[in-house]
């Protein structure tokens, strides 16, 4: 007997029980039902299919329950656009949508809020047909109250669509987000209000306009409500396109005008930095209004607009007008002002470039050009140089272009005046450098030194410098004026890193010279005191190098017989140590201290050799003339006049000259003045050196003229020995390449022709452009 079947469960469920309305579930399932084994007597064992029936059917939804929920949601639709309060209960108004949303009508939902919103907003536009628009733009009266209600219409209309939105936030997030070609709930409404309020072209321009004239009287300097003028350009920003298309463009266009006749206006009646100043202030005023009520993409337009009418067109005007004067009275502050505003331009930083370079090279010239000014030319370089440093640092934020081309201005406009400015730099160090200079401490003089090194740079002529220079250390080491060794060394050492070694060997040279001299002094003195007559005479002589110290123009005078015979002593003991020498004394050079007593007491003298020679007469008589003294000691004649000069008419008159007057004459005689008083005990007496100096710079500028040729010549012979054959013009441009001082074709050739000559070189016998190394 088989078994008895099993009974077939029946599983069905209903969820989401709400307003009556249920959502359908099913949920499928299989089992399996087993057979027990078989037994005996041949029974066979089956087995049983478990069967799942489907849950029943969806319910149907109750008749008019669509018509009725959507009744109930345009109810609430329409309390919200005419703000008074909902019947229903926001959360049930909520679920309602979601389950209309579940059966399939929400495209019928999505048409009917769009045709209710739709309505409303149409229904908003007759407020503002029915409004003046005839009055003019500038009743600003009018135009305030149609801005607020327009805001107004505006803020309403979005609150409302927020409201909306929240009731049917199921159908936003559901079927309109499926269907990428619907608008949202909140754009459907922006485009509603765009396409039946701001697109009307009435309403559009009155707005609009209504904007613009509050702009524009905030920048006149009313106070108006940001507030208004923020949330309606939000408004025209929310609305897509009504903000570039429509007020941008305009905008831009009324600005461009406004900036445009305020510049000429301006340029005319004020000065560059109150101009400035303004420019300033109306580019802070412009980012202000983009910060508070402009949208952000407006920044860039705007900016440019301002900066290209109140500076761009103006850049080349407001340079002529009054950089000058911002650089000649050091104003810092405007200076700063104007690169700030001159960088925000195109190619204003190029023209203040132009401008700043044309200022330092006319100022410049003015300092190097004038004779008159020759006394202070270095002091006021060195000022110039400390102003435009500092201008560049602070006004111009250290920048390359105009640290470059003050460099080249600089080394422009000092070059105008060949070789004076080298010369009296080295003269301008001569003085920093020597004893008695007590207005700078080491560290103050290193500084000064360091500047003077900057200016050095400048100059072509270097070689011109490296000849006064010398000759000035000479007189510094020579005279024991030099104020400090360390310095010496120092201003060699920077000379030597600049210019090379070759530059300051011979100033090395003199160094040495001085320190071997020393040594052998002190041999000589011991020998001196083997002698059995050492004299009276305590002699130092420094032994010099002739190559190493300037040219020295040897000049005969009549030694006293110990003087000459302390001489000898000298040449002897050298000569017996450096066998070969030759010693040429240089008389011009020479010093002494001479001890002399007067009624008020003893006094010593610091004198040249020319002067000591001139007193000494006095130990013989008391009276001498001009004739008598240049007889007795053999003084070249404008020396002798310029020795006389210092002994008598100087601050400290030893002699006494009759008859009185500053210039010494024919005939003149000189009185030792017993009589003599001085608050010091050892007085130095200078030498006049006024007429002294012009010669000197004359003869000093000579020979750097001469030493010049030399080095072109040889520069001529080392470039043809190398190339054997060379064109004049290939010829020339080597030279250029070569020679470390400024120098014109015309000279070029001269040496060129010179060399010919000297048959160092030839001309190609069929081209005469063409020469020939001559071996």
């Amino acid at each position: 007997m088989a078994d008895e079947p099993q009974k077939k469960p029946h599983l069905s469920a209903l969820v989401g029980h709400t307003n009556g309305l249920t959502k359908p579930a099913s949920l499928a399932a299989a089992s399996r039902a087993g057979g027990g084994g078989g037994g005996g007597g041949g029974a066979t064992a089956s087995s049983k299919k478990l069967v799942i029936k489907n849950f029943r059917e969806r319910p149907k939804l109750p008749d008019n329950y669509t018509q009725d929920t959507w009744q109930k949601l345009h109810e609430a639709v329409g309390a919200i656009q005419s703000s008074i309060s909902i019947k229903y209960n926001l959360e049930e108004l909520y679920q309602a949508v979601e389950n209309l949303c579940s059966y399939k009508v929400s495209a019928t939902l999505y048409k009917q809020l769009r045709q209710v919103c739709e309505d409303h907003v149409k229904a908003q536009i007759l407020q503002f047909r029915e409004y003046p628009f005839l009055v003019h733009r500038n009743d600003s009266l009018d135009s305030l109250l149609f801005l607020k209600k327009i805001n107004k219409c505006w803020q309403d209309h979005c609150r409302q669509m927020i409201m909306i939105r929240s009731i049917f936030l199921f159908l936003d997030r559901t079927y309109v987000l499926q269907n990428s070609m619907l608008p949202s709930i909140w754009d459907m409404g922006l485009e509603l209000f765009r396409n039946h309020v701001i697109s009307d072209k009435q309403v559009q321009n009155k707005t609009i306009d209504g904007i613009l004239l509050l702009i524009e009287r905030e920048r006149n300097g009313e106070a108006v409500d940001r507030s208004l003028l923020r949330s309606l350009l939000s408004m025209l920003s929310d609305l897509q396109q009504v903000y570039k298309e429509s007020f941008e463009q305009r905008f831009l266009e009324e600005t461009n005008c406004l900036y445009a006749a305020e510049g000429q206006r301006l340029m005319q009646e004020r000065e560059v930095p109150e101009y400035l100043h303004h420019v300033n202030k109306r580019l802070e005023e412009e980012g202000d209004r983009v910060i508070t009520y402009l949208d952000h993409s407006t920044q860039k337009p705007l900016i440019a607009c301002v900066e290209k009418q109140l500076l761009g067109e103006h850049l080349k005007a407001i340079l002529q007008k009054g950089l000058d004067n911002l650089l000649d009275e050091n104003r810092i502050s405007d200076l700063t002002q104007t690169y700030q505003l001159f960088s925000r331009v195109k190619g204003g930083q190029q023209i203040l470039l132009q401008h700043w370079s044309e200022y330092i090279k006319n100022f410049g010239t003015t300092i190097v050009v004038n004779p008159e000014k020759d006394k202070d030319m270095v002091q006021e370089l060195l000022d110039f140089k400390d102003k435009v440093d500092h201008i560049i640092e602070v006004c111009f934020q250290k920048n390359e272009k105009f640290i470059n081309l003050m460099k080249e201005s600089f080394e422009t406009f000092i070059n105008k005046r060949p070789n004076k400015p080298a010369e009296l730099i080295a003269k301008y160090v001569d003085s920093k450098l020597r004893a008695g200079n007590k207005e700078a401490t080491d560290e103050e003089l290193e500084r000064i030194l360091d500047k003077i090194m900057i200016i050095f740079r400048f100059i072509h002529g270097k070689d011109v410098f490296e000849a006064f220079y010398k000759k000035d250390l000479a007189k510094r080491l020579l005279v024991g004026k030099s104020a400090s060794v360390d310095a010496e060394k120092s201003m060699l050492s920077k000379l030597k890193h600049e210019c090379g070694a070759a530059f300051t060997s011979k100033l090395e040279g003199m160094f040495k010279d001085m320190e071997l001299s020393k040594d052998v002094m002190v041999q000589f003195k011991q020998y001196m005191q083997n002698q059995s007559d050492p004299g009276n005479i305590d002699l130092t002589v420094n032994i010099l190098t002739m190559g190493y110290w300037p040219t020295y123009t040897p000049m005969e005078v009549h030694l006293n017989s110990e003087m000459i015979k302390l001489q000898e002593v000298f040449k002897t003991f050298y000569l017996g140590k450096h066998s070969g020498r030759k010693l040429q004394w240089q008389t011009t050079l020479g010093h002494a201290v001479l001890k002399a007593e007067f009624k008020e007491g003893k006094k010593e003298f610091q004198v040249s050799l020319f002067q000591t020679l001139v007193l000494l007469m006095f130990n013989e008589g008391d009276e001498f003339s001009f004739e008598e003294i240049k007889m007795a000691t053999g003084v070249e004649d404008s020396e002798l006049r310029r020795t006389l000069q210092s002994l008598a008419c100087g601050k400290a008159r030893v002699l006494i000259k009759n008859p009185k007057g500053k210039d010494v004459e024919d005939g003149d005689k000189f009185i030792f003045n017993g009589d003599f008083k001085h608050k010091l005990f050892r007085i130095k007496i200078n030498q006049i050196q006024m007429k002294e100096t012009v010669e000197e710079q004359v003869s000093t500028t000579e020979r750097v003229f001469q030493d010049r040729q030399y080095q072109i010549d040889a520069a001529i012979v080392r470039i043809m020995k190398m190339r054997k054959t060379l064109g004049h013009n290939l010829l020339v441009s080597e030279l250029y390449n070569q020679l470390k001082f400024p120098v014109k074709p015309g000279d070029l050739k001269k040496r060129i022709e010179s060399l010919i000559d000297r048959d160092y070189m030839e001309r190609d016998k069929d081209n005469p452009n063409q020469y020939h190394y001559v071996a």
